[in-house]
């Protein structure tokens, strides 16, 4: 939006005011100042979102080898997480997009506390949106605390919509997690409304784990101005592990390139599994493009919406890939919530971002890149039994769809580029 239509926009505005505000209702003035602030909503977004893409730089990440376990449930997740940080000596480093107040979030404070009395630094990052109504009786147990990405003049609606949505975890700078899950009970499957949780999650040691560091600092800083360091006490020598592997930080900028440039190298087949299908045009094009040279396109998304509209904006995205040939299910075994693309054999991806707009293009994310063969095939093995219980999304689903889901897609389309 330019300075010319904006002057137009203006001129507009005042007109109409000048024409109706004696003549009209007290309704007809208040429709206007609603017209005024989405206008100025608008602005506030489009001009953010400028600056922020204007200032973003792209991190290259180092190839790295590390040895790496995947988690696919929350139960086996916390279990190790847990026992990690009672092991810790030094420090513990955490980021996360949500941190409930229920048992397990009082359990992972308490734990945290007791580190803290123990002598352990401890810094806790929160997502000041994600984790948004957090008492201050938890955070004081914590050591260290901050929010992420809280929003500020100018630009206040932007900000709000800016959000980290990082999971990182760092213990003495020798192990790390990152992944889909966070801290609240319906990720280890105790909330009725979504029942098991699906999700996948990476522990990392070896050299890797001072990119995690790396960037848990950076975020740290931005949050609140200080800095820990670059001593060996947060980045020790570190062996290489078995796993080639490759970390790729983003914020809002730059990941759209990496996926089509994923996409773009597949010979026979690309797997997505994502809980929020969201593409942009561009990597629409390049899936469309990827199966007319023959590659089998496969994507894993669920059957339940975790919020509203976001299965109804998938839907135009779905009946256009499926026409071209793609193999579409719907995971009905709880709520899927992994973040994995993987290219033939040779690439796999798992991280925090989603297969939206939202992280493409404004979220703060880190994905890890893997090379390694054998992990791979674990990954596609994991996948398949995600298909397993998985059904298959057909032309007919979309021919049977009630008025009023056609009627929620309509508005999801609308909403897209914020879902």
């Amino acid at each position: 939006m330019n300075e010319h239509s904006v002057n137009i926009f203006s001129h507009f505005l005042f007109s109409f005011w000048e024409n109706y505000n004696n003549e009209r209702s007290g309704g007809m003035r208040w429709l206007i100042v609603a017209i005024i602030l989405l206008f100025l909503l608008l602005l506030d977004y489009k001009w953010g979102d400028k600056v922020s893409k204007t200032t973003a730089r792209k991190k290259i990440g180092v190839e790295r080898q590390s040895d790496i376990t995947l988690f696919t449930t929350g139960e086996t997740l916390f279990e190790d997480y847990f026992a990690q940080l009672e092991q810790a000596k030094q420090h513990i480093h955490i980021l996360f997009y949500i941190v409930r107040n229920d048992e397990i979030g009082q359990r992972f404070f308490s734990l945290l506390e007791q580190k803290v009395n123990e002598g352990v630094e401890v810094r806790l990052l929160v997502d000041w949106v994600g984790s948004f109504g957090l008492p201050s009786s938890l955070r004081q147990k914590s050591g260290q605390f901050a929010f992420a990405n809280r929003p500020t003049l100018p630009f206040f609606f932007y900000k709000l919509n800016e959000r980290n949505h990082r999971k990182i975890t760092v213990i003495d700078g020798k192990v790390g997690y990152l992944g889909g899950f966070n801290v609240g009970k319906e990720y280890i499957g105790q909330d009725p409304k979504f029942g098991h949780w699906r999700d996948y999650h990476l522990k990392i040691m070896g050299e890797g784990v001072h990119d995690l560091q790396r960037q848990f600092q950076d975020d740290w800083k931005k949050a609140t101005g200080q800095s820990f360091g670059d001593d060996e006490r947060y980045f020790p020598p570190l062996q290489k592990g078995t796993v080639k592997h490759r970390f790729l930080p983003t914020d809002g900028a730059y990941l759209e390139d990496e996926f089509i440039q994923l996409i773009e190298q597949a010979k026979r087949e690309i797997l997505i599994g994502t809980p929020y299908f969201i593409p942009s045009q561009k990597l629409m094009n390049a899936l469309l493009k990827a199966m007319k040279r023959g590659v089998q396109l496969t994507i894993i998304a669920p059957m339940q919406a975790d919020h509203p509209f976001v299965k109804e904006a998938s839907f135009p995205y779905f009946r256009q890939l499926l026409r071209a040939g793609a193999r579409i299910y719907q995971f009905y075994n709880g709520f899927y919530h992994a973040k994995v693309i993987v290219i033939d054999d040779d690439i796999c991806d798992i991280g925090t971002a989603n297969f939206d707009h939202r992280s493409l293009f404004i979220n703060y994310e880190m994905n890890c890149y893997i090379y390694d063969k054998p992990f791979i095939q674990y990954v596609k093995q994991t996948i398949a039994r995600d298909i397993d219980t998985s059904t298959l999304l057909t032309a007919e689903y979309f021919r049977k769809l009630p008025w009023l889901d056609r009627l929620k897609e309509g508005v999801a389309t609308l909403m897209s580029p914020l879902l």
